[in-house]
Parts: C-alpha cells; sequence; structure tokens
C-alpha cells in the first residue's frame, strides 16, 4: 500500500469510515456480505450494518475479521497497518518485479554507503572523545 500520500490516506481515519475499510477489505477478498457473515456465523443484514456504521462488531469479531480478510486490525480499525490498495491502484503484477528489485539494489547500496559515512564519523569521534579525555 504504498505510494504517494494521497494513495497512502485514502484509508486512513479522515478519509473513511471502518465501514469504508470493511466493505473495501470484504470486495477486495471477493467476498459477498452473505459470504463473509456465514464466516463469522452472523446475519448479512449485521455484516450490512457494520459496513453502513450503524452497529460495531464486537472485539472477538474485530479479529476474526481482519483474519478473514486478510487485513491488520490497526488497518480495520484506522486505516493504519496494512490492509488493501487504495480504488485504482494497480494490483502487484510480473512487469512490477524487475523495477522493484532495481529500486532494492539501488536502497541497499544507499544503505551500505550511509553505514560507511556512520562508521568514518564514529571513528572521528572516539578519536576526538580521546584526544579531549
Amino acid at each position: 500500500m504504498a505510494g504517494d500520500m494521497p494513495d497512502a490516506d485514502w484509508y486512513g481515519a479522515e478519509a473513511s469510515t471502518f465501514g469504508d475499510r470493511l466493505a473495501a477489505a470484504r470486495e477486495h477478498r471477493g467476498l459477498s456480505r452473505q459470504d463473509l457473515a456465514g464466516r463469522l456465523r452472523v446475519k448479512a443484514a449485521t455484516v450490512e450494518s457494520w459496513e453502513d456504521d450503524l452497529a460495531e462488531p464486537r472485539a472477538n469479531r474485530l479479529n476474526m475479521l481482519a483474519e478473514l480478510l486478510g487485513v491488520s486490525l490497526p488497518w480495520l480499525l484506522t486505516g493504519e497497518g496494512e490492509g488493501v490498495a487504495p480504488p485504482g491502484e494497480e494490483a502487484f503484477g510480473p512487469d512490477d518485479i524487475e523495477p522493484m528489485l532495481a529500486e532494492m539494489r539501488q536502497i541497499r547500496a544507499e544503505m551500505l554507503r550511509f553505514a560507511n559515512r556512520v562508521s568514518v564519523l564514529e571513528k572521528r569521534l572516539r578519536q576526538a572523545a580521546q584526544e579531549l579525555g
């Protein structure tokens, strides 16, 4: 779900409700309200009331929902954490692999460069501390 800021906030607490996120995760999984209700052993009308923000599930159902829908509980509640991609954001596909690997290599190289720089600074700081102390 990474992306530029507007996409990252699509399901955030200010942009969507619990019901919005629940419906999005359910649809992402390809489940109907009836399907989800059956798996949770509640009525479809109960799922509908949750999605319409007319009622809230009990704590034990929240954990079950997050697990069934493949999202994190914090995302379901607040939009923060692992959830579903915002509408219009393309799904991960084979064409994404090489660019992602290239970006990872670039990040790794930058991390090594910074780690080396930190080592040099640490050594200089230790030398300066010895000279002062």
